[in-house]
């Protein structure tokens, strides 16, 4: 289902490049490009945090680079806790926003970051999209294995 670039008349809000795509959801990037989600994301005005993980190996890894990527706080490379706390409070406090997309692409899939611990990240961003979703801000997360 990819994205498409339809004209929308002028002064509608553009959710069309995301319809059908629930609002606060995590879910695999599937057919769509992450230049759509983040062209997307411009159109909606949201935030676009994006991260490649292809290089990591291990959870620290994963961390470090989230938080590079993201632009975050230091201290979010330490553990998925400290991840949850930059991605919500936060934020939250620095004033109204606009929405999030993001994309966590080429999660790792080896014996360092097992199963368990990509459905620990995954469960971070299911629980944020849950935090954003009860103020009511669109938060939608989509994510690729390497």
């Amino acid at each position: 289902m990819p994205l498409r670039q339809e004209a929308v008349p002028q002064g509608a809000i553009a959710e069309i490049p995301l319809k059908g795509i629930r609002t606060n959801i995590v879910q695999s990037i599937r057919a769509f490009r992450v230049q759509e989600l983040q062209d997307a994301a411009q159109s909606l005005g949201q935030h676009f945090l994006y991260a490649n993980l292809a290089t990591a190996q291990t959870k620290q890894d994963v961390l470090d680079l989230i938080s590079q990527q993201f632009m975050l706080a230091v201290h979010v490379g330490k553990n998925f806790d400290a991840l949850y706390d930059s991605m919500t409070d936060p934020v939250h406090k620095s004033g109204p926003q606009p929405g999030f997309i993001v994309v966590l692409e080429h999660i790792p899939a080896n014996v360092k970051f097992d199963k368990e611990a990509r459905e620990q990240l995954l469960d971070i961003f299911r629980d944020t999209a849950d935090y954003w979703g009860d103020r009511k801000i669109p938060f939608r997360c989509f994510y690729s294995f390497l």
